[in-house]
């Protein structure tokens, strides 16, 4: 089959390497795509969130599935119009993408469902906004509603921060996002990325991850996309995974079908766990990045044959296959992020690295120039390993950063720390 993956990040390029795996791909076309991407499939410059163009795309290209990658395609509605158009797609309806697009009908849903979550209030006006701010005091966080790249929250210790944070929100830092604001009280414990996927009627859990938000070792400094992340997960034992799905997944996904919008393809629960119970801190609609780049690491061909039965109804005779291995994903940044950083140095030494089944360099924000790859972004390299430990994992990943020869770039040397 043809196969089309809207994206051009490391999450694409980890979901285009698991796809290749699979001799159900004859051909592979990733819009927009990376200079990783091209080295193992085509890639194409289409408008990946207008709907019609995707279409005609597929139309001329003879593709029979869609992989959507990123959350703003499906925040545009273009599963929809694959689906009208009758082509096969795996993501989320615009209605049901609503679940990331807007925290405060997530909050809503929940309520609905009784999943336990944050405390909230939501705002449309800063003064409010900071007069609430000033009664629930900090630690406390500030969430811009629309999506923001993965940048709208800001986890404010004290208040000067959180109050910063609302000027910053409804002052436009976040554009159009941060037109309203929801409030969460600050939840402790340690938090985990459940990955499950749902055909509108059928639930199946495909594997957890911990992703490293911080900038900084030892978790400080800014919150990022993500540094870094491991797979699995071992707070988010099978006893939490089930009480999550029980409590938070199954009763949400109730509600979706009960307001016609049944949810169809990978939901990411983000879950804070503290004493054994687990609480949403939030929904994404698409694979996690970097904890895609693990969780393909792990799956191997079989992640298109779920993705696949996903987007034609028939999870309830899948199983996933989990070999007893772990992954570690290492997130190279252009020096800066996540403030402002030079895009187009070269980094040197990416051809030293054997890529195998056990360990790949997915490229995040990266072009070619002249034969030379560059960094074309932020978050510009995830480096990926599989090992029958995490610690293997870990060493491998490392290892092969100490390959790798960008002085323009910068990485977290404590991957995995929580559960190392």
């Amino acid at each position: 089959m043809n196969i089309l993956i809207l994206g051009g990040g490391g999450r694409e390029h980890a979901l285009a390497w698991a796809v290749m795996q699979n001799p159900k791909c004859d051909k592979l076309i990733v819009a927009q795509g990376n200079a990783g991407i091209a080295q193992i499939a085509e890639c194409a410059k289409i408008d990946i969130e207008d709907g019609e163009k995707v279409v005609d795309f597929c139309n001329v290209n003879a593709i029979t599935f869609v992989i959507i990658g990123p959350e703003a395609p499906l925040a545009a509605g273009v599963a929809d119009a694959l689906e009208a158009a009758g082509i096969l797609a795996f993501g989320p309806s615009q209605a049901a993408a609503r679940l990331e697009a807007s925290k405060s009908f997530t909050k809503e849903v929940c309520d609905a469902a009784s999943a336990p979550t944050a405390a909230y209030a939501r705002f449309t006006e800063a003064a409010p906004a900071k007069d609430y701010i000033r009664q629930q005091g900090a630690p406390i966080v500030v969430k811009a509603d629309g999506l923001a790249a993965g940048k709208g929250v800001i986890v404010a210790m004290d208040e000067d921060t959180a109050l910063a944070a609302i000027d910053d929100m409804f002052g436009g830092e976040f554009g159009a996002a941060g037109a309203e604001v929801v409030i969460e009280e600050f939840m402790t414990g340690e938090e985990a990325s459940f990955f499950i996927l749902s055909d509108g009627e059928t639930l199946l859990p495909i594997g957890t991850a911990q992703d490293h938000k911080r900038v900084g070792d030892g978790d400080t400094g800014l919150n990022t996309g993500g540094m870094g992340a491991y797979s699995p997960a071992p707070v988010l034992t099978d006893e939490i995974a089930q009480k999550a799905m029980d409590e938070i997944i199954a009763p949400t996904m109730r509600v979706m079908a009960e307001r016609g919008m049944p949810y169809k393809g990978v939901l990411y629960a983000g879950l804070m766990i503290e004493n054994g119970q687990p609480r949403l801190v939030e929904y994404n609609v698409r694979f996690g990045d970097p904890e895609c780049q693990v969780l393909m690491m792990r799956l191997g061909a079989q992640a298109l044959d779920l993705m696949l039965a996903c987007a034609e109804g028939r999870l309830a005779d899948r199983q996933v296959n989990w070999a007893d291995d772990h992954a570690m994903t290492i997130v190279m940044a252009a020096n800066g992020y996540p403030g402002a950083y030079e895009k187009g140095s070269v980094i040197s030494g990416l051809d030293q690295i054997e890529e195998t089944s056990k360990q790949m360099v997915f490229h995040a924000g990266t072009r070619e120039v002249d034969g030379k790859i560059t960094a074309n972004g932020g978050r510009v390299l995830n480096v990926t390993a599989r090992g029958d430990s995490l610690q293997e994992a870990r060493d491998t990943a490392y290892a092969m950063i100490d390959q790798i020869d960008w002085p323009e770039g910068f990485n977290r040397s404590d991957i995995g720390w929580r559960a190392l």
